[in-house]
């Protein structure tokens, strides 16, 4: 057979006494054939059982293998694969990170003594952890006493070589969660309780404990298992205390770095416990297969850049999501008072709104490069936003990104009776909050505009833009033209300004900044006691709007400017905005724009512009918000069903309040 011509080519190059580098480059072939071509994890187990039979016949090979095995654990250190492979070595995110990125762009060489290193070579994938958890315990033990302890042992044959090997490992795990404990970063964030029981003060003397009875000659089979029981407690109250970090996070604000901190601290916690399963099982066959399994997995997701990002970053974006959905209760509209009220506030939204639009083009008009006139846009937006902030004004598609974790909130406890009825009641009056917004915006700025314009011709004799800019104005807004994707990618922006509010907000309650600025002698003597406190409440209460409107504005003015660097041609669409153009391009034109075939296909695009603005930031804000909550498929389906059972019900509910 080809399988059997192969192998033993492999196996006459087998050389115990070859160089480092050959005999690692045997190893990976040796794998690479038990894995084959194409072949399942069944084929290579059965192949893990030609090789046995093909060594067992042959006594001379035999002794090969043994010899290349005590020449291979000579040279390369396995405590620290069993110890270390697959944690970080860094405690840093971001380090981490780079860390990855160079294991992604760089080849490894089998020239290496680092364990790890050539395990990942060897094992690459969770190909290797499905074959390897097929092995049946009989070749489990055929394939142990293959590479059972010989010339250069220990000459106590009771403890056997991968005795000491194993033990030092759970020496190393243990003094990094000790360390990691006894970390500030984490030790002033655990509980009173955690704190007062000291766990990670004891455990080394535990494991101390057991180290003694577990080399005594003679040993203690019964004081053994009471130093091994008492280990393990000592190391389950380390985990403990360790999880009551989380509880800190969650009420004073979460930063990735320390999330990544505590699960490489539970991650060597479980390593430990897979250590200690070979180390006392009676036959420990089974239990070492598994951990090569699970070293194999580990492997894996220490090179993955994306579950390093999704597994330390999903805490961050459900505090984010529940920042957000604080500030976003107060967009949604319940009874026709409020619903009134929106209008009203929208309607002042246009208004300033219109000052805005006018001062773009007067931008423009100074004809700055293209970075520093989107940087004056930008700066000029950022102020607009936060003075109808500060106003308590609204400004439409500012709402949907910040809605929208206030919806999924809702959605925690879908399994009561009523619940997806009551979310969908909650769907339809964030609808009609969003059309509120929207006519309010959009119904002002476009009268206040025009009222603009005109009062400047009469009184200066000059529209703020010419017959020819304004046609371009026009053209540039039309339904015939790229708007669609413009308005697209402009709700892309909202929900991106959306999360770095959430991260701001966060961050701001993280560090404890109000607490500085109310109690911070330096800040105190400043501003005085009582005014420091006075800023301490307004900017914990108004800093997650603040870095929503000031992001938002700088990205609409930025995010152009440098497309365009790139030769992209991306371009921004704000529905009110947009519609604030539009009518300054009419008022400028005259009663004759009324006869131009762009004017209409201006307008016909605000429509699109508001549905693209509300309806793409929505989705990607709740969509988060879904993830954040842990929200299943299922579950989505039973909402989605819902809405539109109410939609062709009782469609007016999503505009207009029911009396």
């Amino acid at each position: 057979m080809r399988a059997q011509s192969d192998l033993s080519t492999l196996l006459a190059r087998l050389d115990p006494a070859a160089g480092t580098p050959e005999r690692h480059v045997w190893l990976i072939d040796l794998f690479d054939w038990l894995r084959g071509e194409r072949g399942t994890p069944q084929a290579a187990a059965a192949r893990v059982r030609l090789l046995l039979d093909a060594v067992d016949g042959r006594p001379a090979l035999r002794e090969r293998v043994r010899a290349w095995w005590s020449a291979f654990t000579r040279d390369v250190d396995l405590t620290a694969l069993l110890a270390d492979h697959g944690f970080a070595p860094r405690t840093a995110f971001l380090s981490e990170l780079s860390e990855r990125l160079r294991r992604k762009l760089l080849p490894g060489t089998p020239e290496t003594t680092d364990a790890s290193e050539l395990f990942r070579m060897v094992l690459p994938g969770d190909f290797d952890a499905r074959w390897i958890a097929l092995l049946d315990e009989a070749t489990l033990t055929r394939v142990g006493e293959l590479l059972a302890d010989g010339p250069g042992a220990p000459v106590d044959e009771d403890i056997p070589r991968w005795r000491h090997t194993v033990m030092d490992a759970i020496t190393y795990c243990s003094s990094q969660v000790v360390a990691a404990g006894f970390s500030p970063e984490l030790r002033l964030r655990m509980s009173d309780p955690v704190r007062q029981s000291r766990p990670f003060h004891t455990l080394m003397s535990s494991l101390d404990d057991l180290r003694d009875e577990m080399f005594h000659t003679p040993r203690d089979e019964a004081a053994l298992q009471a130093a091994y029981l008492a280990f393990r407690d000592r190391l389950d109250a380390c985990r403990l205390g360790a999880s009551s970090v989380y509880t800190h996070l969650e009420d004073h604000g979460i930063s990735v770095g320390l999330v990544f901190r505590l699960r490489q601290l539970r991650e060597r916690v479980l390593r430990i416990r897979e250590l200690l399963d070979c180390l006392m099982m009676p036959a420990p066959q089974a239990s070492v297969a598994r951990l090569v399994g699970k070293l194999v997995t580990a492997g894996g997701e220490r090179s993955s850049i994306r579950a390093l990002i999704a597994s330390n970053s999903s805490m961050l974006a459900a505090k984010v999501t529940e920042r957000s959905a604080e500030a976003g209760e107060h967009y949604i509209t319940r009874d026709r008072s409020a619903y009134a009220q929106m209008v009203r506030k929208a309607a002042g939204g246009g208004a300033l709104t219109s000052v805005t639009v006018l001062l773009k083009f007067a931008i423009l008009a100074l004809g700055l490069s293209a970075f520093w006139g989107g940087l004056a846009a930008g700066l000029m937006y950022a102020a607009s936003f936060v003075a109808i902030q500060l106003l308590h004004l609204t400004l439409a598609t500012k709402q949907p990104a910040m809605t929208a974790p206030a919806m999924a909130a809702k959605l925690r406890d879908l399994k009561s009776e009523g619940a997806v009825d009551a979310f969908v009641d909650e769907v339809t009056h964030l609808v009609r909050s969003q059309v509120a917004a929207v006519l309010g915006n959009v119904l002002v700025v476009v009268p206040v505009v025009l009222a603009i314009v005109v009062a400047a011709q009469q009184l200066l004799g000059a529209a703020p833009l010419d017959a020819v800019h304004a046609v371009d104005v026009l053209h540039g807004l039309s339904l015939a033209g790229p708007t669609a994707l413009y308005a697209a990618f402009t709700g892309l922006l909202l929900f991106a300004a959306s999360i770095v509010a959430g991260w701001t907000e966060n961050a701001f309650v993280l560090h404890r900044l109000d607490s500085a600025m109310r109690y911070n002698p330096r800040i105190g003597a400043f501003l005085g006691a009582a005014r420091a406190r006075r800023w301490a409440d307004f900017m914990r209460t108004h800093i997650s709007g603040f870095a929503s409107n000031i992001s938002l504005g700088l990205m609409l003015g930025l995010v152009p400017a440098f497309a365009a660097f790139f030769g992209v041609g991306l371009d921004v669409r704000h529905v009110t905005l947009s519609a604030g153009q539009i009518a300054a391009a009419a008022g400028a034109l005259g009663p004759a724009a009324l006869q131009l075939p762009a004017l209409w296909w201006a307008v016909a695009a605000v429509p699109l512009i508001g549905a693209l603005n509300v309806s793409v930031s929505f989705y990607f804000a709740f969509r988060l918000a879904l993830r954040a909550h842990s929200v299943n498929a299922i579950d989505r389906a039973r909402i989605r069903s819902a809405i539109w059972a109410r939609w062709r019900s009782r469609p007016a509910t999503f505009f207009v309040p029911a009396r």
